[in-house]
């Protein structure tokens, strides 16, 4: 688990853009498992690479639909494991307050999600990320809206059940990167690791 801190501006996105492929270093590689990802005679390795990572980025994108179609964003209706759905909302600590609409999973959370607070659009944006299958989960700042008891119970969770992956996640307060095995700051265009007092 490799958290990434720094001020707003500093590149926080930047870097998980380059991570995740979405644009090209100007210079330097990026390898991933001592294979080069922006290989032109292998670009199928970027397109393995992509389909590996499940992204929860600042800003979530909900459609005029219900919780169940929101969080099994992208899939087909006979696709649909209701399951895994209930399992990700419980993990993203949204679950009681979706079984606690009128009509559940099948509520509909109005156009972008108006009838969320943002925290709960967070918790979605989660609830999405971990329905799909994923080897590397990137968090952008993805619990910034919680309380910090809300955010600490979908961290634990997330620990609980994804031990074996790999997590990176960006956070502008320290203490939401605590548990994290190693931290790098992004400061002045350069990024260093990071020793954070684990008593906080």
């Amino acid at each position: 688990h490799v958290g990434i801190y720094g001020e707003t501006g500093s590149g926080k996105s930047t870097f998980l853009d380059l991570l995740m492929g979405l644009i090209e270093p100007s210079s330097g590689s990026i390898f991933v498992d001592d294979q080069l990802i922006n290989n032109k005679s292998n670009p199928e390795l970027l397109t393995r690479w992509r389909f590996e990572i499940s992204h929860v980025p600042q800003d979530i994108f909900l459609l005029d639909t219900s919780f169940l179609f929101n969080i099994a964003f992208g899939s087909k209706s006979y696709e649909i494991n209701k399951n895994k759905i209930k399992k990700a909302a419980e993990i993203a600590q949204i679950s009681n307050y979706i079984e606690s609409c009128a009509n559940g999973y099948k509520e509909f959370v109005g156009e972008r999600g108006i009838k969320l607070s943002g925290g709960q659009k967070q918790r979605i944006g989660i609830a999405r990320a971990l329905y799909k299958p994923f080897s590397v989960l990137i968090l952008d700042e993805a619990t910034s809206a919680l309380d910090s008891e809300t955010e600490r119970k979908v961290i634990n969770q997330i620990y609980k059940f994804y031990k074996d992956i790999t997590i990176f996640s960006v956070a502008h307060r320290e203490k939401t990167l605590l548990n994290c095995d190693r931290v790098f700051e992004i400061k002045d265009g350069i990024i260093k690791e990071k020793l954070l007092n684990k008593k906080k």
